[in-house]
C-alpha cells in the first residue's frame, strides 16, 4: 500500500505526464512508482545516484526523463510518415551509460512496443536494471554490462542511441557509432544548450530543442545528431 507521500508523488507523476501531453495508464504509473521505490532501496547499498531524497529522485530523474518521450514520439511519427505508415514505430533504443536506468527504464515503461537496451560498464548498475526488468515485468527492457564501444553490431544495431550526462558529444557519438543503424540518430540529454561543444567529425548536429520539465526549475535540452551526408 502506498504511503500518503507516495500517493502524492504518484499524483505528481500523473500530472507531469498530462502536462507533457503523454498518455500514461494507471498500470504505467504503478510501474514507475515501483521503480522509484526500487531505486530508493538499492541506492542505500549500491549508490546508484547522488540523490537521496525521493522527491528529488522523482523530479530530477523520473519526471526529467518523462520529458524526452514527446520528442521521441514525434521522431517515430516522422519515421512512420516517411515509410508510408509502415512499421517504423517498432523502435530499437540504446541508452548509453544508463546508470540506474535513466532514461531507459522510463522509456521502456511508457512504450512497451519499443525495445530498450541499457548499457553500463558498472556491474552493480547493470544488475539493478536487470532486476528492474524482472520485477516490473518489462520484456522490452534489456540490461547490458559492457563498454558501448565493445558491443557487437552483428547482434543488432539501434534506431536511436540516447545518453544522459554520459560524456561529451564527441565521445558519445564516437564510442557508439558502431551500433547506430544506417539511418539512426543520436539523442543527447543535456542541461544548458551546447555552445562550442563539437561533435565527432562526420557527425551533424541537426536539431537542438529546449525542454520544459514540469516542476523542475532547471535548463534542459535535447541534442539530435546523425551521420553527416557525403
Amino acid at each position: 500500500m502506498l504511503s500518503d507521500a507516495d500517493r502524492r508523488r504518484r499524483q505528481q507523476l500523473g500530472d507531469a505526464a498530462v502536462a507533457l501531453g503523454l498518455s500514461v495508464s494507471a498500470a504505467m504509473l504503478d510501474r514507475l512508482m515501483d521503480y522509484l521505490q526500487m531505486l530508493q532501496r538499492w541506492n542505500k547499498v549500491y549508490n546508484l545516484t547522488a540523490l537521496r531524497d525521493p522527491d528529488e529522485m522523482l523530479s530530477h530523474h523520473l519526471v526529467d526523463c518523462l520529458a524526452v518521450l514527446p520528442a521521441l514520439q514525434r521522431h517515430v511519427a516522422g519515421l512512420a510518415e516517411g515509410a508510408g505508415g509502415g512499421c517504423a514505430g517498432a523502435l530499437r533504443i540504446l541508452d548509453v551509460g544508463s546508470g540506474a536506468g535513466l532514461p531507459g527504464v522510463v522509456i521502456a515503461v511508457l512504450r512497451p512496443d519499443w525495445h530498450v537496451s541499457c548499457v553500463d560498464t558498472v556491474a552493480k548498475k547493470a544488475s539493478f536494471i536487470r532486476q528492474v526488468g524482472a520485477e516490473l515485468r518489462l520484456p522490452n527492457l534489456q540490461s547490458l554490462h559492457a563498454r558501448v564501444e565493445n558491443l557487437d553490431p552483428t547482434m543488432g544495431v539501434y534506431d536511436v542511441i540516447t545518453s544522459r550526462a554520459f560524456a561529451s558529444l564527441a565521445d558519445f557519438t564516437a564510442l557508439s557509432a558502431g551500433v547506430l543503424a544506417a539511418q539512426g540518430v543520436w539523442l543527447a540529454m543535456k542541461g544548458k544548450l551546447p555552445t562550442g561543444e563539437p561533435a565527432q567529425p562526420g557527425v551533424q548536429m541537426f536539431h537542438v530543442e529546449q525542454l520544459q520539465v514540469p516542476g523542475l526549475e532547471a535548463q534542459r535540452c535535447l541534442v539530435w545528431l546523425r551521420r553527416a551526408g557525403p
